[in-house]
């Protein structure tokens, strides 16, 4: 009971994003007027899925105590590549999709060494970085186009079931087992849960992983106690640049091209710093996962999925006026913010914070 009560206390923040996201996606599905159906689902899941991977991305520089402001840029620099380089043969398009990711862990990688060996503020690094990556993008796609294979954009924006009725996984159709059971299942739920159990979990158990976690605590006690830091800052940057790619792939496959969109490349950075916070990662450093973001973006979106909803005839009509819709996700957002700090004000020795 005592173990089971210390692992909330110290994931309160989890908690709180999870309930708030369980809360507000309830009461979206609740007033929708396909609530609760697979193409529903579908259709939020494509929506969020790339602000979860930019998140995820966010997370692992902020755990050590940094910050990326390029993984927008990232994406989009991704994005752009995945519009020249995902078509052709089955072969071609699965080449592609690894130089995809390779170009986005490269891109990380360099972030981390910029931060280490040239040991100038992360936020510095990845701000000139970031102008880089979409020059680069712009360089790719001067203009929004490309040719994104239409099978495989197809099954990855829609239900497992999808993937049979297009490559034929079952002789004679797939079984009533499946289709009514996983054959449910968004493909970007299976992808995000793929992506933890493959690539954050294996990450965060390794040593290198844990230094993170060390490195954003006290990196001077990490660096007593024997700690490669600079490997540790390196690895967390590629990792995150590894996450930015995913979301630059799976948005260039739902949408079928490549766009160099510079004002969303900046609205996907500062959401994802919203979303790491909601998400109850620390800024500080030193706590929180990528788990964490996932719930953190998942509870930005819900917010603007909720007022897609209200009534414009009902007494809480005014919430669907799109002119005011800003300022209410501001206000929730601040909210949701202000309850994953909530324990700053019930602390008596400021230093637990950092512990």
């Amino acid at each position: 009971m005592n173990n089971l009560r210390l692992r909330f206390s110290q994931n309160t923040g989890l908690w709180l994003g999870v309930a708030l996201f369980v809360a507000l996606y309830v009461f979206y599905s609740t007033l929708h007027p396909k609530g609760w159906s697979v193409d529903l689902l579908v259709q939020n899941s494509n929506e969020s899925f790339a602000l979860i991977m930019v998140s995820m991305a966010q997370t692992v520089p902020v755990i050590t105590g940094g910050i990326d402001l390029s993984v927008g840029p990232m994406m989009t620099m991704v994005n752009c590549l995945a519009s020249v380089l995902v078509s052709g043969s089955p072969l071609a398009i699965v080449l592609g999709i690894l130089a995809c990711l390779a170009a986005g862990a490269l891109a990380g990688f360099v972030n981390g060494c910029i931060v280490v060996f040239g040991r100038i503020q992360p936020i510095i690094v990845t701000l000139a970085t970031g102008a880089i990556y979409i020059g680069i993008s712009l360089f790719l796609r001067p203009s929004p186009g490309g040719k994104i294979d239409d099978n495989l954009s197809w099954v990855a924006t829609n239900a497992l079931a999808e993937m049979d009725s297009t490559f034929h996984w079952f002789a004679g159709g797939a079984p009533t087992w499946f289709s009514h059971g996983p054959g449910r299942l968004p493909v970007p739920i299976v992808l995000i849960v793929l992506i933890v159990l493959l690539v954050w979990i294996p990450f965060r158990n390794t040593v290198t992983g844990r230094g993170c976690y060390a490195v954003g605590s006290a990196e001077g006690a990490a660096y007593m106690s024997g700690l490669r830091i600079g490997r540790s800052k390196i690895a967390a940057y590629t990792i995150g640049g590894l996450f930015a790619a995913f979301g630059g792939v799976y948005l260039a496959l739902q949408t079928g091209s490549g766009n160099a969109d510079i004002p969303q490349a900046g609205a996907y950075t500062l959401n994802s710093i919203a979303a790491v916070v909601v998400g109850g990662t620390s800024l500080f450093g030193g706590n929180g996962g990528a788990v964490g973001s996932v719930f953190g973006a998942l509870v930005l979106r819900a917010i603007s999925f909720c007022f897609r909803v209200v009534d414009s005839n009902g007494p809480f009509g005014f919430l669907g006026n799109p002119l005011l819709q800003p300022i209410f996700e501001g206000v929730i957002l601040l909210l949701a913010v202000s309850l994953g700090a909530a324990r700053v004000f019930r602390v008596k020795n400021r230093l637990s914070l950092f512990t």
